[in-house]
């Protein structure tokens, strides 16, 4: 099949019997809810720019399975090239949405368990890596979207998920059968889950042998039986459902998606199982997932930044400030943070290295640099950006209130008149236009957009103390007191 277009994308979806729940209610026209669409918008653009001469290049690549052409996020990672071009292509389409297009997990899901799966095989003559050959090919050959599905909700943390008060705090498997298994759990914030065709469940943390029967990972469609999803709010997010509110939303075009994925007793045929009791890989998995996602925060999040620090300069220049020297360092501050960030993940791509399956990994302990950066420097930049935009940009009156023929002046100046009047920009710059730009910052800096670039650097692929740990790990401590006695001379 060849690659879907935008519009097949979105096509494809209404043909899918998903179970979206929000506000306590099913929602059955997802696809064209308005809390819903820009995510999948979102999505849709993964899809268009793979089709856009000018792109396809960095959006597509030779399958190393069948050799046919698929979309990258559909990719088994062959060289350091490849690791490169993936964080490429994610600031590219971070600056076309300025948000989460969501296709990242999946994609980092693909290769970790490629790998993970040819290992657990190769100790227990299994068959899971040929279930995930014949199921990415199917992924590639078809062109889906498919959400890697990791974090359980965990319950109390001090225990292990055998040890929970509730099971169901971790995914597991509650029977066995000749043709499969079936699964009971949650997976939060997952993200753009409901925009998917197919999800990829993973272990969330390593596993001892009493955790067996929670130590699984298998695939299955997103509108399987007893699967169903609970969407997740963001902040100022129901100024989508606002009619005529385009100025107000910030970003209308565009957004991110979160939600609950409940498994209430879902059957998984064997073909579908990648994972199933063999708990001692279950920390492998959710290491090479991590790594994979933490690189691709380099990449995605500098895409975002990118416009972040464009609206910045243009509020900038909409108030008549562009030229003061205290704007223009922060600006270049702005800059400097977002290109160390991409320097992380071009870094940890380049010195990736070949698995045993043939894929290639990232490096381990940049990754989780690149991440632990990401924790902080968008922070820092929105905090600029707010510096730079000034406090308009969460005072200012409503889009109604600029449109409003409502008569207030003893000259007959309507409400809309003294708004246009009080908050007009410099010379040639529209009033709407510096409404535009204010609204955009504040849904970047604050709005639902926020939720995909600020607070999800913080959460997302891990919270800041797990980068922290694998850093521990991966740094070498005693090499490095090797180091310093060889040149001090002590023996």
């Amino acid at each position: 099949m060849a690659l879907m277009t935008a519009q097949e994308y979105i096509e494809s979806l209404r043909k899918l019997k998903t179970r979206v729940y929000m506000f306590g209610e099913e929602i059955k026209n997802w696809v064209d809810h308005p809390m819903i669409r820009p995510s999948i918008n979102c999505v849709a653009m993964t899809y268009a720019l793979a089709q856009d001469p000018q792109y396809a290049g960095l959006m597509t690549v030779k399958s190393s399975l069948t050799g046919h052409t698929v979309n990258r996020f559909t990719h088994l990672h062959q060289s350091t090239e490849d690791l490169i071009n993936k964080v490429k292509m994610q600031r590219l389409l971070g600056q076309k949405t300025a948000s989460c297009f969501q296709r990242c997990v999946g994609m980092d899901a693909f290769n970790a368990v490629f790998s993970s799966t040819y290992e657990i095989d190769e100790k227990y003559g299994t068959h899971y890596h040929e279930n995930f050959k014949n199921f990415i090919t199917m992924v590639q050959d078809n062109d889906l979207t498919v959400d890697g599905a990791m974090t359980d909700p965990k319950g109390d943390r001090s225990k292990a998920p055998s040890q929970q008060a509730d099971p169901d705090m971790y995914v597991h498997v509650v029977e066995r059968r000749p043709d499969g298994i079936v699964v009971c759990g949650a997976k939060c914030h997952q993200t753009g889950s409901i925009n998917s065709h197919w999800h990829i469940f993973m272990p969330t943390i390593s596993m001892g042998e009493a955790d067996k029967d929670w130590a699984v990972s298998f695939a299955c469609p997103t509108d399987a039986e007893g699967m169903y999803m609970i969407y997740g709010r963001q902040s100022c997010d129901t100024r989508k459902m606002e009619e005529g509110a385009s100025i107000d939303v910030g970003n209308a075009k565009f957004g991110g998606q979160e939600a609950l994925v409940v498994l209430d007793h879902v059957f998984i045929p064997n073909e579908y199982i990648f994972l199933n009791g063999e708990y001692e890989f279950a920390g492998m998995i959710v290491e090479r997932f991590a790594g994979y996602h933490r690189q691709s925060y380099g990449g995605c999040k500098v895409g975002v930044g990118d416009v972040v620090i464009g609206a910045a300069a243009l509020a900038a220049e909409y108030n008549g400030v562009e030229k003061a020297s205290a704007v223009k360092d922060k600006l270049i501050e702005m800059t400097h943070l977002n290109e160390t960030l991409y320097c992380c993940g071009i870094a940890c791509s380049s010195q990736g290295f070949k698995t045993k399956a043939g894929n290639y990994q990232i490096d381990l302990l940049l990754a989780n640099v690149c991440k632990q950066n990401v924790t902080r420097f968008p922070y820092e930049i929105v905090r600029l950006a707010e510096d730079v935009a000034g406090g308009l940009m969460v005072t200012m009156p409503s889009q109604k209130d600029f449109e409003s023929d409502t008569v207030v002046g003893r000259n007959g100046e309507t409400i809309g008149d003294i708004c246009n009047k009080f908050f007009a920009a410099r010379e040639g710059v529209s009033t709407e236009d510096r409404q535009r730009i204010m609204r955009f910052l504040e849904n970047m800096c604050l709005g639902a957009a926020a939720v995909g670039y600020r607070t999800e650097s913080m959460h997302g692929a891990g919270s800041p103390q797990a980068q922290r740990i694998m850093i521990a790990r991966q740094g070498n401590i005693q090499g490095k007191k090797q180091l310093a006695k060889d040149i001090a001379g002590i023996q």
